[in-house]
This record gives structure tokens, sequence and C-alpha cells, in this order.
């Protein structure tokens, strides 16, 4: 691949990771993270660290991969996941397509999945809208992030598709490393997890061969992440509610305030499954289609796969019940896990503004929650 084609996305080389994580040494922030995440060492044990790191692997191993796990001792009750030995029937790299839940911890648990099981990590696509701090920039791009741009018009978008996609393609088909990147462009904010018919057109762009070569060489591996209480919540049902009012505006830093409270939330159980790979027939048949309903059938293909493999916990079945006022689920839970439910959904409605309006916000809440009961409901119904 000729990296310098890319290197406007692309993450950082050996090299230029090398010397961006020896500059970010030098932040004011280092020392008191060092001591967080790495408690019984002293307080420059990460600025020397990040000082002596040459390649990505490196920082990968000697520092992320601790952080990840930290997250989950600290924020996690059991972290779980099943379906990895299907990776071993790809023939290659592959594109893990992925619900999206939160910005930084759906492809960090994936990362830390892969290392515990001494497997390569993937790239990660994530938007430019995290670059916003030049720190940032330069943690994230060390490790193995692509950069999607993002708020441009629609013909810098169609040419920057066009751009990631010949990426992604070039970085799987040369066997220089797997993808992840989500089912749609940022997280979902009602529990409901739908796959972004643009993001198949945008694969299919690069493509040189035919429409069932160009998406049989991505090697598609959809991934369903299932976390028992949902990452930021409120500051998710807070924004939906507002945005059916009037166009949401994000203020400064609230993507990287979302992040902290993603990380530090207490998230019960997590678990992640990786489905079955897209198989030649199924990209066949959507092949016999016409137009857009050809994106339709591959789309339909991994939206089932990621809400089977969506583990259902007992916050979910109440939340149901609770939106749809039955008890169509009530052998799920116990009276006790209602009221713990109850109070929980309390104490984070109290960090909503007080002049919104509490009926409208819970019902939102409930849906974050309740609508993965629903989605599994209308696939099992279809057969």
């Amino acid at each position: 691949m000729d990296q310098n084609q890319f290197n406007d996305i692309a993450p950082f080389t050996d090299e230029e990771a090398a010397a961006a994580l020896s500059r970010l040494a030098n932040h004011p922030n280092v020392p008191w993270i060092s001591k967080y995440i790495f408690r019984d060492q002293p307080e420059t044990y990460l600025r020397d660290i990040l000082r002596e790191i040459h390649t990505v692997d490196e920082f990968q191993k000697q520092v992320m991969s601790f952080a990840i796990e930290w997250v989950i001792t600290h924020s996690v009750h059991n972290f779980s996941y099943d379906g990895l030995s299907k990776l071993e029937s790809i023939p290659g790299k592959y594109l893990a397509m992925s619900n999206h839940r939160d910005i930084i911890l759906d492809p960090a648990f994936l990362q830390i999945i892969l290392h515990r099981n001494n497997l390569p990590t993937t790239q990660i696509c994530v938007g430019d809208n995290l670059l916003s701090h030049k720190s940032v920039e330069l943690l994230i791009r060390s490790n193995r992030m692509i950069k999607v741009i993002r708020g441009i018009s629609a013909r810098e978008l169609y040419l920057s598709s066009q751009h990631l996609s010949e990426y992604i393609r070039q970085t799987i088909t040369s066997g220089d490393s797997s993808v992840w990147i989500a089912q749609r462009q940022g997280r979902t904010k009602d529990g409901m997890d739908v796959t972004e018919q643009g993001l198949l057109k945008m694969f299919d762009m690069s493509g040189t061969k035919d429409f069932v070569q160009n998406f049989l060489e991505l090697n598609i591996v959809p991934l369903s992440i299932s976390y028992e209480y949902e990452p930021c919540d409120i500051l998710k049902a807070r924004e939906v509610m507002i945005s059916r009012r009037q166009k949401y505006v994000k203020t400064e830093n609230e993507d990287l305030q979302s992040i902290m409270v993603g990380i530090r939330q207490p998230k019960g159980n997590v678990h992640l499954n990786f489905g079955d790979p897209l198989t030649e027939a199924e990209i066949r048949e959507a092949a016999e289609c016409d137009k857009n309903d050809r994106y339709q059938r591959i789309r339909h293909a991994i939206d089932r796969r990621i809400i089977q493999g969506y583990r259902l916990w007992k916050t979910n079945y109440l939340a149901y019940d609770l939106m749809n006022g039955t008890k169509k689920y009530a052998d799920r839970y116990s009276e006790d896990d209602e009221k713990a439910f109850k109070e929980y959904m309390q104490r984070q409605m109290a960090y909503a503004e007080p002049e919104l309006d509490r009926k409208e916000l819970s019902d939102i809440f409930l849906h974050i929650y309740g609508n993965p009961v629903a989605s599994k409901e209308a696939f099992e119904a279809e057969g």
C-alpha cells in the first residue's frame, strides 16, 4: 500500500507514533493519569514509558492494554465474550462491523479480547470530531486510529468517503490489518442497532470487481456489544429529547465528556459477540437484487447477526415491561430488581436539567434499554 496516499487519515507509523508519544509524555495531565492507572508505580512511570516507546505494538501492550483492563476492573461487573473462534475461518484480514453504544469502549473491548488471545489488534475508524485537541489526536492516532472526516459538504463527503473506502479496502486486502468500524455514524441513542445503508455503499465505492467480489474480499464480521447499564444513558436520553424540539448542538468538549463518563460509569455486565462472517451465498443473493435493494439485503444480514448476538440483561426486560405497561418478562427479574432499576433511573434523571419534562425523559430513557428486546422479538418473528 502507498502509505503516503493516505497520510491524512491513516494511523501513525511506528516512527510517527514514537515521536507523538514522546511529545505527549510532557503533557501536564500525564502524572495524574499514571497514578490513576498504574497505582503501584511512581507518578513518573507513564511519562517514562511514553518516552521510551518505539512502536505502536509496544504502546498497545505497555499502556493501552493496562488502561482497558483498568476500566474493566473498576467499572464492569463481569466481562464476557463468545464466537471468537469464528475468526479462524476467515482467509486473511477482516472488517469488523459493530453496533455502537460507547465512543471509545466498543472498539477498546474488542482490542483487549484480541490482545488476551494473542491475536493481532485492528485499526479503528474514529470520527475527526474527537481530534479537536492536538493531544487527543496524538494519542489515538498512535493507537491505530483511522480518521473519519465529518461535518463537510456533500461533494467533500463523497470524495472523503471514496478515500476512506479505498484505505479500508487496501488495508484489509493487502493483509496489513483488520479494521473495526461502527455500523452507523454516531452512537445509537434509542437502543436500536441499525446499519446505515450509506456505509455499505461507501464500501462498494472502492471495489474494482463485481458486487460479489467487492464485498467478499472485505470479510465482514458483525460484532454485537451489550452493556447491562448503557454508557451515558441519561446524556443520550437528554440529547434525543432536545433534538425533538430543535437542532441539537454539542457544546465544546462534549464528546470528551461523554468519553470520560462512559469510562467511569458502572456498566454492570458487558458481553461481546462475534457473529458469523457474511457468506458468499448471502452476498450473491443480494447481488441478484436491483440497485439499493442489494445493499438492503446486506444490511439486513448484518443487522440480524448483531441483534441475535445482543445479550439481553435484566435491565432490558425491566425497561421493556415498564415502557409497555406489561409484565411480559416478569419471570426474568424480581421485585427487588425492579425497585433497584427504578431507583437507578431516578438517580440518572437527576443529572438532566430540571426544566426537561420528566415523563418524556423517562420514556426515552426506558426505550434505550427496552428497544433491544423489541428488536430481538421482531427478528425472531421473521423466523
